[in-house]
């Protein structure tokens, strides 16, 4: 077999996620229909991970074996004509076998995007928050999230993780335009994490969560009369982006800068900023 890197961006809103599923639309079954139609022997893709039902990627990577060699560059020419537009192979590498998209990689970062204001052209790529924020409380509640914790709070079914502790590397945030920006950066992530930080980081925002309330939870504390918290707080996956796999010897990340832009609007006024 033949192995090759694959790099993907995709709009994941028309999908069940990344996975293979047998009775929905995802971004594997895609991608394996299309090869499947320039080529045979078409044998494992795996994915550095799997996003959500409705999440993008800016850059996803797979690895793909083939049972017959094939030139990258008419690989993905043709591959991208036989997928649908929502869905694009940025790049095609030949690599060595032991390459392993999830294995190999050494850590990931995920983009979330809140707006300030509701958008009409980018609703598909943000979540409109209504609710005034300050951006300040943010900034500390993210500064916090960085390091080793326990995240089994932030995290779908944690009893049927390994484990739940994850170290954190970094958490950046910005503004630009109408958006908020919040980047996550991490080994790996567990199932609905981000969203769950995300979504609490905003109530931390709002008002409506105290810090110490918040810095108790990413200790495993929850507070009294909370005990649902922060799984119903979870952001919806629209705003989130798996923005880079990051692999041995690359280049780090540049800025923090949207996936899509949103500009500022007349209803964002409202919003307080320090």
């Amino acid at each position: 077999m033949t192995t090759y890197r694959l790099t993907l961006e995709y709009d994941g809103s028309r999908y069940r996620g990344w996975q293979e599923q047998q009775n929905a639309r995802s971004v594997t079954g895609e991608l394996r229909a299309a090869l499947n139609g320039v080529t045979e022997g078409v044998g494992e893709i795996a994915g550095s991970g799997r996003t959500d039902a409705g999440v993008h990627a800016l850059e996803q990577t797979a690895h793909l074996r083939l049972a017959r060699p094939m030139d990258p560059g008419t690989l993905r020419r043709e591959t991208n004509a036989l997928l649908p537009a929502d869905i694009h192979l940025l790049a095609v590498e030949a690599v060595p076998a032991t390459f392993h998209a999830r294995h190999s990689a050494v850590a990931r970062s995920y983009l979330y995007q809140v707006s300030l204001r509701r958008t009409a052209l980018a609703k598909r790529f943000v979540w409109w928050v209504k609710q005034p924020l300050d951006l300040d409380l943010l900034r500390q509640g993210a500064a916090r999230i960085v390091g080793r914790h326990d995240f089994r709070l932030f995290c779908e079914r944690p009893g049927e993780q390994s484990s739940t502790l994850v170290v954190v590397e970094a958490v950046d945030t910005a503004v630009e335009g109408a958006l908020v920006l919040v980047r996550f950066r991490a080994s790996h992530f567990l199932w609905k994490m981000v969203r769950r930080l995300t979504g609490s980081l905003v109530r931390v925002a709002a008002g409506e969560l105290p810090l110490e309330v918040f810095f108790g939870l990413l200790e495993g504390t929850p507070a009294r009369g909370r005990e649902e918290a922060p799984a119903a707080w979870t952001a919806p996956p629209s705003g989130l982006f798996l923005e880079r796999v990051h692999y041995p010897g690359e280049e780090p990340l540049g800025p923090i800068r949207s996936a899509v832009p949103v500009s500022l609007g007349r209803e964002a006024a409202m919003f307080r900023r320090r």
